[in-house]
């Protein structure tokens, strides 16, 4: 059994309950960190810690002195607000699972990302901000935060009248990215690369329901979908975990929207379908030689549910006053 510490944060993530039993299961000490008190994880997990809003100054600080105080091996942040200070911290002590941190701001400017794109080769739909009117755009279009998580002030629009209506209530339309709708499959698609470069796997997994996170998906081979995500390690360099997100039109080609710079929550998916990414990125940085087979089956299917999670009562009530001082 391993002594090794691993830490995750973003605890209430929807996959992350799994990925702590998962790292559990192989013989991790597992601790996760959140600042909601109520995230399930912080009580699934060997122990919990409440952490300070993402992108606050407090938020670094408080990491670092955590990863110190409880000797952790590997950090794995899973919210984007975490990802520039979280990574900060890597260090020959701490491994941190996370791309390069120049990838990582790049994908967190969803605007300087199509930009990178279009210097690339690598297919992106039409995109402008707000603030330069959407008159030569082909409708439907898609408004949403240039920096931003999720599904989270997404916006759709039938009509240039709809959209300028929409503009006019925006206190800056600059923080706003328009981009044309792709008609066609939507995929979410895992790349597990290393510091070294290479691309070890590529998933891609076809999004069926989705609601703020992938809620239904199938895994799918897809040649053409993995030479444009090997495209983008190629030219944009990431050199580790990240997540693309993309439509495929009905020509075929692949429309890259977005890019999350970490591990997805379809990353449950992936070790389903045979590939344990985590683990075995989790091994590599610590330097073991990874069992891992790096094969993955076509047609697994997520079917995301809520599970029960259940513990006694005196430990709920200890942790809580732990996270808030009040116990209740």
């Amino acid at each position: 059994m391993s002594h090794k510490t691993v830490f995750l944060t973003g605890a209430g993530g929807a996959a992350v309950p799994g990925l702590i039993r998962i790292l559990k299961s192989k013989g991790y000490r597992v601790l996760a960190g959140d600042m909601d008190p109520h995230a399930v994880g912080l009580y699934t997990a060997d122990q919990g810690f409440k952490l300070p809003q993402g992108d606050s100054p407090e938020f670094s600080k408080k990491l670092a002195e955590l990863c110190q105080q409880e000797k952790v091996d590997v950090l794995i942040p899973l919210v984007d607000e975490e990802l520039p200070a979280s990574a900060a911290l890597g260090s020959e002590s701490l491994a941190v699972l996370v791309p390069d941190k120049t990838f990582i701001e790049l994908c967190l400017d969803k605007y300087k990302l199509m930009q990178a794109f279009e210097k690339a080769g690598i297919p992106f739909p039409r995109t402008k901000l707000a603030s330069e009117g959407a008159h030569d755009l082909k409708f439907p279009i898609i408004a949403k935060p240039r920096v931003g998580r999720g599904s989270r002030g997404v916006e759709v629009f039938q009509s240039i009248d709809e959209f300028n209506s929409y503009r006019g209530t925006l206190p800056s339309a600059k923080d706003i990215l328009i981009q044309e709708y792709i008609d066609g499959l939507e995929f979410t698609v895992s790349v597990c690369v290393w510091r070294d470069g290479r691309v070890q796997a590529v998933i891609p997994k076809e999004i069926i329901k989705k609601r703020g996170v992938t809620q239904l998906a199938v895994t799918r081979k897809n040649s053409v979908i993995e030479k444009v995500c090997i495209k983008i390690q190629e030219q944009l360099q990431a050199d580790g975990p990240f997540n693309v997100q993309l439509r495929i039109d009905k020509q075929g080609v692949p429309f890259v929207f977005e890019i999350n710079p970490r591990f997805s929550t379809s990353v449950s998916l992936t070790i389903a379908s045979g590939f344990d990414e985590l683990n075995y990125l989790v091994d590599r940085a610590l330097g073991v030689r990874s069992s891992q087979n790096i094969s993955w089956k076509e047609g697994v299917v997520l079917l995301r549910q809520t599970l029960d999670e259940f513990i006694t009562e005196d430990k709920f009530l200890k942790r809580m006053k732990e996270f808030t001082g009040e116990g209740q």
